[in-house]
Protein backbone atom coordinates (compact mmCIF):
# COMPACT_ATOMS: atom_id res chain seq x y z
CA UNK A 1 0.00 0.00 0.00
CA UNK A 2 1.16 3.59 -0.69
CA UNK A 3 2.07 5.14 2.18
CA UNK A 4 0.17 8.49 0.86
CA UNK A 5 -2.87 6.72 -0.18
CA UNK A 6 -6.07 4.02 1.17
CA UNK A 7 -7.22 1.42 -0.63
CA UNK A 8 -10.42 -0.75 -0.58
CA UNK A 9 -13.85 -0.25 0.44
CA UNK A 10 -14.99 2.17 3.25
CA UNK A 11 -18.85 1.14 5.14
CA UNK A 12 -20.18 4.66 6.32
CA UNK A 13 -23.03 4.43 8.61
CA UNK A 14 -25.02 8.05 8.12
CA UNK A 15 -23.34 9.10 5.52
CA UNK A 16 -25.21 11.80 4.15
CA UNK A 17 -24.45 14.46 6.34
CA UNK A 18 -22.18 15.60 9.26
CA UNK A 19 -18.95 13.51 10.39
CA UNK A 20 -20.55 10.56 7.64
CA UNK A 21 -20.28 12.93 4.61
CA UNK A 22 -17.24 14.59 5.87
CA UNK A 23 -15.45 11.02 6.12
CA UNK A 24 -16.43 9.46 2.99
CA UNK A 25 -15.48 12.46 1.13
CA UNK A 26 -12.03 12.14 2.62
CA UNK A 27 -11.57 8.55 2.49
CA UNK A 28 -12.81 8.64 -1.07
CA UNK A 29 -9.72 11.43 -1.76
CA UNK A 30 -7.75 9.49 -0.48
CA UNK A 31 -8.13 6.28 -2.41
CA UNK A 32 -11.63 4.03 -0.94
CA UNK A 33 -14.27 2.89 -2.70
CA UNK A 34 -17.20 4.11 -0.52
CA UNK A 35 -20.91 2.21 0.59
CA UNK A 36 -22.73 4.36 2.26
CA UNK A 37 -26.22 4.14 4.14
CA UNK A 38 -27.88 7.07 5.02
CA UNK A 39 -31.59 8.10 5.96
CA UNK A 40 -32.81 10.97 3.67
CA UNK A 41 -36.66 11.77 2.56
CA UNK A 42 -36.90 13.53 -0.99
CA UNK A 43 -36.02 17.50 0.55
CA UNK A 44 -32.47 15.85 1.32
CA UNK A 45 -31.84 13.78 -1.41
CA UNK A 46 -30.12 16.37 -3.93
CA UNK A 47 -26.90 16.22 -1.03
CA UNK A 48 -26.96 12.70 -1.10
CA UNK A 49 -26.49 13.05 -5.01
CA UNK A 50 -23.95 15.91 -4.83
CA UNK A 51 -22.04 13.25 -2.53
CA UNK A 52 -22.01 10.65 -4.77
CA UNK A 53 -20.78 12.82 -7.29
CA UNK A 54 -18.12 14.08 -5.39
CA UNK A 55 -17.52 10.40 -4.82
CA UNK A 56 -17.77 9.49 -8.52
CA UNK A 57 -15.66 12.42 -9.61
CA UNK A 58 -12.31 10.78 -7.68
CA UNK A 59 -12.44 7.83 -9.58
CA UNK A 60 -14.03 5.72 -6.99
CA UNK A 61 -17.10 4.11 -6.61
CA UNK A 62 -20.23 5.35 -4.61
CA UNK A 63 -22.44 2.50 -3.52
CA UNK A 64 -25.21 4.32 -1.30
CA UNK A 65 -28.60 2.66 0.53
CA UNK A 66 -31.54 4.72 1.53
CA UNK A 67 -32.71 2.80 4.37
CA UNK A 68 -32.79 2.90 8.25
CA UNK A 69 -28.90 1.23 9.60
CA UNK A 70 -30.65 0.19 12.72
CA UNK A 71 -33.16 -2.67 10.52
CA UNK A 72 -31.48 -5.96 10.71
CA UNK A 73 -33.43 -6.74 7.14
CA UNK A 74 -32.37 -3.31 6.15
CA UNK A 75 -28.71 -4.61 7.41
CA UNK A 76 -29.12 -7.93 5.88
CA UNK A 77 -30.04 -6.25 2.10
CA UNK A 78 -26.79 -4.51 2.33
CA UNK A 79 -24.95 -7.59 3.36
CA UNK A 80 -26.20 -9.35 0.76
CA UNK A 81 -25.60 -7.06 -2.20
CA UNK A 82 -21.91 -7.11 -0.39
CA UNK A 83 -21.61 -10.66 -0.65
CA UNK A 84 -23.39 -10.84 -4.46
CA UNK A 85 -20.17 -8.72 -5.55
CA UNK A 86 -17.17 -10.26 -3.53
CA UNK A 87 -16.90 -7.11 -2.15
CA UNK A 88 -15.29 -6.61 1.69
CA UNK A 89 -14.81 -3.82 3.48
CA UNK A 90 -11.71 -2.10 5.23
CA UNK A 91 -12.86 0.69 7.01
CA UNK A 92 -16.42 0.85 9.05
CA UNK A 93 -17.47 4.35 10.55
CA UNK A 94 -20.53 4.43 12.54
CA UNK A 95 -22.36 7.95 12.29
CA UNK A 96 -25.78 7.10 13.62
CA UNK A 97 -27.20 10.05 15.70
CA UNK A 98 -31.12 9.45 15.94
CA UNK A 99 -32.36 9.51 19.71
CA UNK A 100 -34.91 11.12 21.86
CA UNK A 101 -33.83 14.32 23.61
CA UNK A 102 -36.68 14.34 26.37
CA UNK A 103 -35.80 14.80 29.94
CA UNK A 104 -35.37 11.54 32.56
CA UNK A 105 -37.46 13.41 35.06
CA UNK A 106 -40.63 15.36 34.48
CA UNK A 107 -43.85 16.64 35.68
CA UNK A 108 -46.00 14.34 33.45
CA UNK A 109 -45.29 11.09 31.97
CA UNK A 110 -45.92 12.44 28.28
CA UNK A 111 -43.03 14.81 28.80
CA UNK A 112 -40.43 12.27 30.19
CA UNK A 113 -38.60 10.10 27.89
CA UNK A 114 -40.28 6.38 27.88
CA UNK A 115 -39.19 3.20 28.01
CA UNK A 116 -39.18 2.91 23.94
CA UNK A 117 -37.93 5.97 23.32
CA UNK A 118 -34.83 5.01 26.02
CA UNK A 119 -34.37 1.74 24.11
CA UNK A 120 -34.25 2.82 20.45
CA UNK A 121 -31.69 5.92 21.22
CA UNK A 122 -29.06 3.21 22.60
CA UNK A 123 -30.38 0.62 19.86
CA UNK A 124 -29.62 2.86 17.52
CA UNK A 125 -26.94 5.07 18.60
CA UNK A 126 -24.91 1.99 20.12
CA UNK A 127 -25.93 -1.19 20.10
CA UNK A 128 -26.17 -1.15 16.18
CA UNK A 129 -22.47 -0.65 15.89
CA UNK A 130 -22.31 -4.26 17.52
CA UNK A 131 -24.81 -5.72 14.85
CA UNK A 132 -23.19 -4.61 11.87
CA UNK A 133 -19.56 -5.76 13.25
CA UNK A 134 -21.14 -9.09 14.09
CA UNK A 135 -22.42 -9.23 10.83
CA UNK A 136 -19.73 -8.43 8.72
CA UNK A 137 -17.09 -10.89 10.78
CA UNK A 138 -19.12 -13.17 10.42
CA UNK A 139 -20.02 -13.28 6.77
CA UNK A 140 -16.06 -12.51 6.38
CA UNK A 141 -16.94 -9.35 4.72
CA UNK A 142 -14.19 -7.40 7.08
CA UNK A 143 -10.54 -7.21 5.82
CA UNK A 144 -8.11 -8.86 8.08
CA UNK A 145 -5.96 -5.21 9.42
CA UNK A 146 -9.08 -3.69 8.63
CA UNK A 147 -10.40 -0.32 10.99
CA UNK A 148 -13.72 0.87 12.78
CA UNK A 149 -14.54 4.28 13.52
CA UNK A 150 -17.59 5.50 15.72
CA UNK A 151 -18.84 8.61 17.22
CA UNK A 152 -18.77 9.87 20.43
CA UNK A 153 -19.07 12.91 22.41
CA UNK A 154 -18.20 14.73 25.84
CA UNK A 155 -21.55 13.94 26.60
CA UNK A 156 -20.25 9.93 27.05
CA UNK A 157 -19.28 11.55 30.51
CA UNK A 158 -20.92 14.76 31.07
CA UNK A 159 -24.37 16.41 31.19
CA UNK A 160 -26.76 18.48 29.33
CA UNK A 161 -29.88 19.36 29.98
CA UNK A 162 -32.24 16.59 28.13
CA UNK A 163 -29.32 15.06 27.01
CA UNK A 164 -29.61 12.12 29.08
CA UNK A 165 -30.70 8.81 26.56
CA UNK A 166 -28.11 9.83 23.96
CA UNK A 167 -25.57 10.25 26.94
CA UNK A 168 -25.82 6.74 27.92
CA UNK A 169 -25.76 5.91 24.09
CA UNK A 170 -22.44 7.94 23.96
CA UNK A 171 -21.27 5.52 27.13
CA UNK A 172 -22.39 2.45 25.53
CA UNK A 173 -20.96 2.52 22.77
CA UNK A 174 -17.69 3.75 24.14
CA UNK A 175 -17.93 0.46 26.08
CA UNK A 176 -18.44 -1.40 23.52
CA UNK A 177 -15.33 -0.55 21.69
CA UNK A 178 -13.46 -1.43 24.25
CA UNK A 179 -14.86 -5.00 24.15
CA UNK A 180 -14.68 -5.17 20.37
CA UNK A 181 -11.32 -4.27 20.54
CA UNK A 182 -10.37 -7.33 22.78
CA UNK A 183 -12.47 -9.44 20.71
CA UNK A 184 -11.61 -8.52 17.40
CA UNK A 185 -7.87 -8.48 18.43
CA UNK A 186 -7.12 -11.54 16.52
CA UNK A 187 -8.13 -10.69 13.38
CA UNK A 188 -5.95 -7.87 13.61
CA UNK A 189 -9.29 -5.15 13.01
CA UNK A 190 -8.61 -1.94 15.36
CA UNK A 191 -11.65 -0.21 16.60
CA UNK A 192 -11.57 3.30 18.25
CA UNK A 193 -14.08 6.12 19.17
CA UNK A 194 -13.54 9.66 17.94
CA UNK A 195 -14.60 12.13 20.75
CA UNK A 196 -15.66 15.05 18.47
CA UNK A 197 -15.93 18.51 20.07
CA UNK A 198 -18.80 20.62 19.82
CA UNK A 199 -19.27 20.85 15.98
CA UNK A 200 -22.41 22.29 14.03
CA UNK A 201 -23.94 19.86 12.46
CA UNK A 202 -27.47 18.85 11.88
CA UNK A 203 -28.14 16.66 14.78
CA UNK A 204 -26.08 19.58 17.04
CA UNK A 205 -29.14 21.66 16.23
CA UNK A 206 -32.08 19.27 17.18
CA UNK A 207 -30.35 19.34 20.84
CA UNK A 208 -32.02 21.77 22.91
CA UNK A 209 -30.41 24.72 23.81
CA UNK A 210 -27.58 24.04 20.74
CA UNK A 211 -26.69 27.88 20.70
CA UNK A 212 -25.70 28.01 23.89
CA UNK A 213 -23.47 24.85 23.50
CA UNK A 214 -22.16 26.53 20.53
CA UNK A 215 -20.66 29.99 22.49
CA UNK A 216 -19.49 27.68 25.45
CA UNK A 217 -17.47 25.34 23.16
CA UNK A 218 -16.29 28.52 21.26
CA UNK A 219 -14.87 30.68 24.36
CA UNK A 220 -13.57 27.74 25.85
CA UNK A 221 -11.70 26.14 23.04
CA UNK A 222 -8.02 26.91 22.95
CA UNK A 223 -8.10 27.28 19.08
CA UNK A 224 -11.10 29.42 19.53
CA UNK A 225 -13.66 28.10 16.97
CA UNK A 226 -15.77 25.24 16.75
CA UNK A 227 -14.61 21.59 15.53
CA UNK A 228 -16.07 20.75 12.08
CA UNK A 229 -16.86 17.40 10.19
CA UNK A 230 -13.96 18.01 8.54
CA UNK A 231 -10.87 17.59 11.20
CA UNK A 232 -12.61 14.79 12.59
CA UNK A 233 -12.56 13.00 8.98
CA UNK A 234 -9.09 13.79 8.82
CA UNK A 235 -7.94 11.85 11.80
CA UNK A 236 -10.28 9.20 10.66
CA UNK A 237 -8.37 8.99 7.30
CA UNK A 238 -4.95 9.02 9.24
CA UNK A 239 -5.93 6.49 11.57
CA UNK A 240 -6.64 4.32 9.12
CA UNK A 241 -3.28 3.38 7.63
CA UNK A 242 -1.88 0.10 8.28
CA UNK A 243 1.09 1.99 10.15
CA UNK A 244 -2.12 3.15 13.14
CA UNK A 245 -3.19 -0.19 13.43
CA UNK A 246 -1.62 -0.19 16.97
CA UNK A 247 -3.78 2.28 18.35
CA UNK A 248 -6.96 0.38 19.43
CA UNK A 249 -9.32 0.41 21.92
CA UNK A 250 -9.68 4.05 22.69
CA UNK A 251 -11.42 6.64 23.11
CA UNK A 252 -9.71 9.58 20.82
CA UNK A 253 -10.24 13.27 21.40
CA UNK A 254 -10.68 15.36 18.23
CA UNK A 255 -11.66 18.72 19.37
CA UNK A 256 -8.58 20.95 19.29
CA UNK A 257 -7.99 20.45 22.93
CA UNK A 258 -11.93 21.61 24.20
CA UNK A 259 -12.27 18.45 26.39
CA UNK A 260 -9.32 19.64 28.67
CA UNK A 261 -10.66 22.55 29.96
CA UNK A 262 -12.97 23.16 32.19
Amino acid sequence: MDNNFLEGTALILGASSGFGEATALELAASGMDIIGVHLDRKGTMPNVERIIAAIEKQGRRALFFNMNAASAEKRKEVLDKLESEGMTVRVLLHSLAFGSLKPLIAETAKKAISQPQMEMTIDVMANSLVYWTQDLVQRKRFDRGGSIFCLTSAGGSRVWPSYGAVSAAKSAIECHVRQLALELGPHEISVNSIRAGVTDTPALRKIPGNEEMIRLAKEKNPWGRLTTPEDVAGVISLLSHAKAKWVTGNVIGVDGGEFIVD
